[in-house]
């Protein structure tokens, strides 16, 4: 049993070693392994495979174990190391603590939005970003994006999705209008309501948080701790919710076998949404 701590809260000696464990995976490419992870299974609605990441209902199952595994290699390399989450309903300047030259480095530089701060700055030497999605080598970040802006989410756009009973609703992807999933995961929805939360959260900082291949911005991992713990506040909230869908779908659906309902195993790791309902035996949020 570990603790995640809000990152606010990290010593600088606890700094220190999550980021020394990040460059070590990245070194021995067992970090870029788990960028292409993701984008192999950052599956779209438009694509007819299935799709356990995104615009899903299995979007906090896979993330969960995804962020495990990612612990489990960091704790590989320095067993102290834990993921920490960042609260950005009150960590939302950019001149917050996780931006500071010692952790994660800031903003981009204008022009080509190169992170110049930090240790995973390109000309430290130790951060390269692989080619296959952008001619960049190089972190970019565009915090508010002000070409066309956009804030950080609040804690009202937060409580509004935790205050939905319901997991997720038909058509289980991008444009389920109500449930607590698509709140959170943030897609809008022509006509009713613009990007929120969880993708609001990628679009401000932009860069290489933008795609596919956000992995490759190490923020992205504190960013779905807090994901993680919003889905077990709602949990809390909602302790007769359950999640949805709980069987497959009929025959004649055409999300039937796109989707992961409940107890069908989500690949890479062939382990279903009901064995990730509780952290609880695995780690605690502190």
């Amino acid at each position: 049993m570990h603790s995640r701590k809000n990152q606010r809260d990290l010593t600088r000696t606890e700094k220190k070693r999550l980021v020394d464990a990040i460059l070590e995976l990245k070194r021995s490419g067992r970090y870029d392994d788990f960028v292409t992870l993701h984008r192999q299974y950052y599956v779209t609605d438009g694509e007819s495979r299935p799709r356990p990441a995104h615009m899903t209902p299995s979007f906090f199952p896979w993330h969960r174990q995804y962020l495990l595994e990612f612990e489990k290699a960091l704790q590989s390399v320095d067993p102290r190391v834990s993921v920490p989450y960042w609260d950005w309903t009150r960590d939302n300047k950019a001149k917050s603590s996780l931006w500071a030259e010692d952790f994660l480095g800031g903003n981009g530089r204008p022009g080509d939005r190169q992170v110049m701060t930090g240790p995973f700055a390109y000309r430290r030497g130790g951060w390269r970003i692989r080619a296959e999605v952008t001619d960049d080598h190089f972190l970019r970040r565009n915090f508010g994006r002000p070409s066309a802006p956009v804030t950080l989410p609040g804690a009202a756009e937060v409580d509004r999705a935790l205050g939905d009973p319901v997991y997720d609703t038909a058509p289980w992807n991008s444009v389920s209008a109500t449930g607590f999933r698509n709140r959170i995961e943030g897609w809008g929805i022509r006509g009713g309501r613009g990007i929120a939360n969880h993708n609001k959260v990628h679009r401000w900082i932009g860069g290489s948080m933008a795609g596919a291949a956000s992995p490759d911005d190490p923020v992205f991992w504190l960013h779905h701790a807090f994901i993680d713990l919003l889905w077990t506040r709602w949990q809390k909230a909602h302790p007769r919710a359950r999640y949805l869908p709980a069987r497959a779908l009929p025959a004649d659906d055409p999300q039937r076998d796109r989707i992961f309902p409940l107890d069908r195993p989500m690949p890479p790791w062939d382990v279903a949404p009901s064995q990730l309902m509780d952290h609880t035996r695995l780690y605690r949020y502190v």
